[in-house]
């Protein structure tokens, strides 16, 4: 996926069968990267691309995703777009999902306090191994050593896309241009796979963005914005520590 993923398991369990766990999360994440890299030539996605592949001969897993990147198109009025630089490139969904997946997993096998952060996207559950609940710091997009806000979670999801470390790498598909007016866009829910591609829609909307993100608190998703100028604006509920 280009990017690194830690894991932190903190149940009371023998080492060797937390050991098995983050292997099992390992495994599955190699898997997905195998299948839905844009860099390797024998990935599903670069054989779709060649026309090698239809929707129809590839795996249940990549169904899902075509079928949750068109229903992200409709849901963000089409800035939320695998084919935004071209060819597919459901990117924007995948790394979600599939730290999404990978903690149900965790959940399923009896790991019921966990944490996994994959670039910072980052799914939790239950409680930290001192007590209480996760802490997340949301880096400060001008300043690299300082955060933004602090937010604290026992269960859900937390996902950021900004200008600040990759430029300006998102494109508004309405002008085929790279998206402009907002740095930094935090999302927070209770799924990653919807959080990481609502931040992703919503830096390519620019400002208008903000109004968008609003309407999003209903579903029970919260957000925080650092403009382009410098301006930060955060939901009423955002589960920011005190």
């Amino acid at each position: 996926m280009g990017t690194a993923v830690s894991i932190e398991l903190a149940d009371d369990r023998p080492e060797r069968e937390l050991r098995e766990l983050i292997a099992d999360v390992c495994r599955w994440l190699h898997e997905v990267d195998a299948r839905f890299s844009t860099y390797k030539d024998d990935s599903e996605v670069s054989r779709m691309r060649r026309g090698e592949l239809t929707a129809a001969d590839c795996s249940a897993d990549m169904r899902h995703v075509l079928s949750a990147c068109a229903d992200l198109w409709r849901d963000t009025d089409g800035y939320f777009d695998a084919y935004a630089l071209g060819p597919l490139d459901p990117s924007g969904y995948v790394k979600g999902w599939s730290v999404e997946v990978a903690s149900d997993r965790l959940l399923a096998a009896g790991s019921a306090n966990h944490y996994i952060n994959a670039g910072g996207d980052i799914r939790m559950r239950g409680t930290h191994p001192e007590g209480g609940p996760w802490r997340v710091g949301i880096r400060h997009p001008w300043e690299s050593d300082k955060v933004s806000w602090v937010l604290a979670l026992t269960d859900g999801a937390i996902a950021t896309s900004g200008t600040y470390e990759r430029g300006n790498h998102v494109i508004n598909p309405r002008t085929g241009q790279p998206a402009k007016g907002l740095r930094s866009v935090t999302v927070v829910g209770p799924s990653l796979a919807l959080a990481d591609a609502y931040a992703t829609a919503a830096l390519a909307m620019g400002e208008p963005g903000l109004n968008w993100l609003a309407k999003l608190a209903a579903d029970g998703y919260e957000s925080a914005v650092v403009t382009d100028d410098g301006r930060a604006f955060s939901s009423a509920n955002l589960p920011a520590a005190v």
